[in-house]
């Protein structure tokens, strides 16, 4: 696919050297035309991860434009925020903070599939100004039965709130059908909202929720689009505290002890589709996304494996 807007992959890693050559043969195989340029940001990285990264990006040749940093964050910085941030910083710097192109970020241990780049900057063309992509378990990479029904439980469940949500207070920038998740293993990001955003905040965890939620706070249009989806691995021994390692922690321990994990009745994401919709005209975009925010916690009444298609009701 030809593309006539900038953009750069952003990956930070921290001793990753069993990841890297995976996800940068994925990268070289992407469906774009021209060299592909990725940034890795390496940091506190103590084995092989600089040295697998060099013998990929020299294995596949032009194909791919890498720029490798290896930085030392001291302790209180040595978390995912900061990693995020430099990677996010070194890609917009090597795309000259042009507003128009696009930072595309990812994890060490993901596999995107062939039209990954080229199915983010598609959605972009179309008017995002944020693309979350859909997060699938690495089939190369089993999980054990139990758990691959506790984590379609989740699928299944999160795809009843969007329903929800898209008929009672659709969202004209993020049209159904769509997906829910904007995580930093696929956020593709104009240079324009990260900068109105101010950059990855140096946050232990969670950095890249931040983001998103200060870019829209600030008037940009984030979308889900099928189309936009990437492999991401089921390991439960991860780099960044509150990751998604942390998450496929608990999905096994549920699997494991049969532990039913309890989640809010549809019910209470009706109500809040409604009260969203309701408020939206009086407080505006960014008012509204604070308020949310300040709400009290649903209740968490509905046991995961008693799910049944909701009705929706406006």
């Amino acid at each position: 696919m030809s593309q006539t807007r900038a953009w750069c992959v952003c990956v930070p890693a921290r001793n990753e050297a069993d990841r890297l050559a995976t996800l940068l043969g994925a990268l070289a195989d992407q469906d774009v035309e021209g060299p592909v340029p990725v940034v890795i940001a390496l940091n506190n990285t103590t084995d092989r991860s600089a040295a697998v990264a060099t013998e990929a990006a020299r294995r596949h040749g032009s194909r791919l434009a890498l720029t490798l940093d290896d930085h030392v964050f001291p302790p209180d910085l040595a978390h995912a925020g900061s990693a995020r941030a430099r990677a996010m910083m070194l890609g917009a710097d090597r795309l000259a903070r042009r507003p128009e192109a696009v930072l595309i970020s990812t994890d060490a241990d993901t596999r995107p599939p062939v039209d990954w780049i080229s199915a983010n900057l598609a959605a972009v063309a179309a008017g995002a100004d944020l693309v979350g992509g859909r997060l699938v378990l690495d089939e190369a990479e089993p999980l054990g039965e139990h758990a691959a029904a506790v984590w379609a439980l989740w699928d299944l469940y999160w795809a009843q709130v969007r329903a929800i949500e898209d008929a009672i207070d659709p969202s004209p920038p993020d049209p159904a059908p769509r997906h829910g998740d904007h995580t930093g293993a696929s956020l593709a990001i104009t240079v324009a909202a990260w900068t109105a955003a101010g950059g990855v905040p140096a946050i232990p965890s969670g950095e890249d929720r931040a983001l998103v939620a200060a870019a829209r706070a600030v008037g940009h249009r984030l979308s889900h689009p099928l189309s936009v989806w990437t492999r991401v691995s089921p390991r439960q021994e991860g780099r960044a505290a509150g990751g998604m390692a942390e998450d496929m922690r608990r999905l096994q321990v549920a699997a494991t002890t049969g532990a039913v994990p309890q989640v809010p009745d549809f019910d209470h994401w009706r109500t809040r589709a409604r009260w969203r919709r309701d408020q939206r005209p009086r407080l505006g975009q960014a008012a509204l996304l604070s308020a949310e925010a300040a709400l009290p916690p649903m209740p968490r009444d509905l046991p995961l494996d008693r799910l049944i298609t909701p009705g929706v009701a406006a």
